[in-house]
């Protein structure tokens, strides 16, 4: 497997917005139809603004992937922030911590084909998704 990276920090509203508009760069370039293209910047963008308003800021870390005919796109957002106490109730639709419609990990995990959590109260949290072509 071949692979390109970078990190980007995330720690106020506008850096959700280069996040999202460097998701879209890599999408595009590794030939992601347009329909995986949104669902992964859709994606990036909850995740990038949780990192914001829960994490307290980080940063997230970029592949590029190439695996034989198939290419695709793998984002990790990190912080180090509080943590997620119940990982298997944050992911449950309708859930939230704070005020937002609880749309954010669940609707994240499915818009793209792979979906890692890893959080635990006072570690921080890191949620990694991955979209092919």
């Amino acid at each position: 497997m071949t692979t390109s990276s970078g990190s980007q920090a995330i720690r106020v509203e506008q850096d959700v917005v280069l996040a999202r508009q460097t998701v879209r760069q890599l999408a595009v370039a590794q030939g992601l139809r347009l329909v995986d293209q949104t669902k992964l910047v859709t994606a990036a963008s909850e995740l990038a603004r949780n990192t914001v308003i829960y994490g307290g800021g980080g940063e997230m870390q970029w592949e590029v992937l190439q695996q034989g005919l198939r290419r695709g796109v793998r984002l990790a957002f990190v912080d180090q922030g509080p943590g997620i106490a119940d990982v298997e109730q944050a992911l449950t639709d309708g859930w939230t911590s704070g005020k937002g419609m609880g749309l954010g990990l669940s609707g994240s995990r499915r818009l793209v084909d792979e979906f890692v959590l890893d959080s635990a109260p006072g570690t921080g949290t890191r949620v990694t998704i991955t979209k092919w072509t």
